[in-house]
């Protein structure tokens, strides 16, 4: 090996450095600079063809009697009849299936002495 060929060789390792240390990058960054452009260019072009906000007579309005409140009732379950066997959709019966309004509309409490947590309903010592 002659003395030439190896700062050839020298030369090419500190070009391929800079190339990978310093130009590769910059390179990369242009490409991802530019398809973040064109993202902001095509979302906004995209933007432009959608209907514009409502205008105030399209908005929605109030009822005339005012505001409509919600219903709240006490429902328990219709039984199950035994003698036929498995009970299909198109069977039951009504909006509230498997359900109707109670006699009694008072709303439940828990039972004292029960917590409702995980069916101890103890004091949570072992």
């Amino acid at each position: 090996m002659t003395a030439q060929s190896i700062g050839n060789d020298t030369a090419l390792h500190v070009a391929a450095n800079a190339f990978v240390g310093g130009i590769a990058p910059f390179l990369v960054g242009l490409i991802v600079a530019g398809a973040l452009i064109w993202a902001v260019w095509l979302g906004l072009r995209v933007r432009r063809r959608e209907p514009g906000p409502p205008r105030p007579e399209e908005q929605p309005r109030l009822p005339d009697g005012g505001p409509v409140g919600d219903v709240s009732e006490v429902r328990e379950p219709d039984e199950v009849p035994r003698d036929q066997g498995r009970l299909m959709p198109h069977e039951l019966k009504g909006d509230h299936a498997g359900s109707r309004r109670s006699g009694d509309q008072s709303p439940r409490r828990w039972s004292p002495g029960s917590s409702g947590a995980f069916g101890s309903g103890g004091p949570g010592k072992t």
